[in-house]
C-alpha cells in the first residue's frame, strides 16, 4: 500500500504585544527615523505586526502554535514522532530550537531538528516531513515555523525595520492512505546570498560582523515574482494539475505586491489570495502556516480544498507545495 501524508490539524500563535504602522512611526521617530502609515501600506500593504517580550522565544511561540495544532488533529504531544522547526531566529546557536520545544511539550525520544531556509522554511519542512513519512521513518509529524525576526531588525533602517513581525505556525502531518501532499518543489541559488542577509556570527564569544538584517528591496522584489511563478507551475506539473485546480494560494507574506504579483501570473482571482500580511507583516518561516491557519479557522478553507503553499527567501530559497486539505 502507497503510504502518503496529510495535514490533519492547524495552529498558531503571536505574541500579545501588536503595534499599529502608528505605533511603529511613533517609537521611530523617538529615534530620529521617519515613516508613516501611508508610506509603509502602500509599499508592502502591513499595517500591523507582533513583537515578542524579551524574554520570549522563537521555542516559546512555536510550542503555543503547536498545541493548537495537536489540538485541531485530537492529538497528544505523546503522539509524536517528529519535530521538525522552521526557523533564522533559533533560541540559541545549539540545541535546536526543535529539542528546545520537544522538552517544553513533555515528550523525549522522537527526532527534532531544525531547518534553515529563511521565509521559504515551512515549504523545505513540510517536504522534509512529508517525504520521512512516505518512507516510513515518522507517522505522525509536527511541523513549525516559528520567528522572532524583531531581534535582528536595524530599527535605524525604515526600508527593513518596518516589514517584520514575531509569529508562530504549525501543521501536524500524518501518515494516511490517501493524498495529501500531492507535490513539492525546492530551489536555491547561493550567489544572491548578499540581497538578504544577516552577516554576522559569533566567534570567541563576540559577534563578528552585523548581526541585523541586510536587504536590496528591489533586488529581492524582482528575483522573488519569477521564481515564485516557476515553482508553483513546476509542483503543478508534478501533480498533473493546472491553474485551475488551485483553490487557494497561500504564499509567503512578504509584500502584498510580490503575493498579487504572482497570484495574476497563475491567473488567480485575488480573492482567492490568503492574505495576512496586513495584520502579521513578514514572519519568515512562520508566515505561511500563519496564514494557512488564520484562513482555516476562519472557514475559508475546508477540507478538500487544493492548496498552493509558496515562499522564497534568503539564501536564496524559494519553492512550492500542493497538497489537498
Amino acid at each position: 500500500m502507497t503510504r502518503y501524508s496529510r495535514i490533519t490539524g492547524t495552529g498558531s500563535y503571536l505574541p500579545p504585544r501588536r503595534l499599529t504602522n502608528a505605533d511603529l512611526a511613533a517609537e521611530l521617530a523617538s529615534q530620529g527615523v521617519e515613516t508613516s502609515d501611508e508610506w509603509i501600506v502602500e509599499r508592502t500593504g502591513i499595517r500591523a505586526r507582533h513583537f515578542a517580550a524579551a524574554d520570549v522565544s522563537s521555542s516559546d511561540l512555536g510550542v503555543e502554535a503547536a498545541k493548537h495544532a495537536l489540538e485541531a488533529a485530537g492529538l497528544q504531544a505523546s503522539d509524536i514522532d517528529l519535530i521538525i522547526v522552521a526557523t533564522s531566529t533559533p533560541d540559541m546557536v545549539f540545541p535546536s530550537a526543535a529539542c528546545i520545544l520537544q522538552n517544553k511539550l513533555g515528550i523525549a525520544g522522537c527526532a527534532a531538528f531544525d531547518v534553515q531556509a529563511v521565509c521559504s522554511g515551512f515549504v523545505y519542512a513540510l517536504t522534509v516531513a512529508d517525504a520521512m513519512i512516505k518512507t516510513g521513518s515518522a507517522n505522525k509529524a509536527l511541523v513549525i515555523g516559528a520567528e522572532v525576526f524583531s531581534r535582528i531588525l536595524d530599527f535605524s533602517d525604515r526600508t527593513t525595520c518596518v516589514l517584520f513581525g514575531d509569529g508562530a505556525g504549525a501543521v501536524v502531518l500524518e501518515a494516511s492512505e490517501t493524498p495529501g501532499i500531492l507535490a513539492s518543489d525546492l530551489h536555491a541559488d547561493g550567489k544572491h546570498v548578499g540581497i538578504l542577509c544577516v552577516p554576522g556570527h559569533v566567534s570567541g564569544g563576540k559577534v563578528l560582523g552585523q548581526p541585523l538584517l541586510k536587504m536590496d528591496g528591489q533586488a529581492v522584489f524582482k528575483l522573488a515574482v519569477g521564481v515564485l511563478e516557476s515553482a508553483a507551475r513546476a509542483t503543478l506539473a508534478k501533480a498533473n494539475l493546472t491553474d485551475a485546480d488551485i483553490d487557494w494560494l497561500i504564499p509567503h507574506q512578504a509584500n502584498i505586491r510580490i503575493m498579487q504579483s504572482t497570484a495574476k501570473k497563475l491567473k488567480m482571482p485575488l480573492e482567492k489570495l490568503i492574505v495576512t500580511v496586513d495584520q502579521h507583516g513578514n514572519t519568515s518561516a512562520a508566515s505561511i502556516p500563519l496564514a494557512l491557519d488564520t484562513a482555516v479557522r476562519s472557514g475559508k478553507i475546508k477540507k478538500g480544498d487544493t492548496l498552493m503553499l509558496e515562499g522564497v527567501g534568503g539564501g536564496f530559497t524559494w519553492g512550492a507545495v500542493l497538497l489537498n486539505y
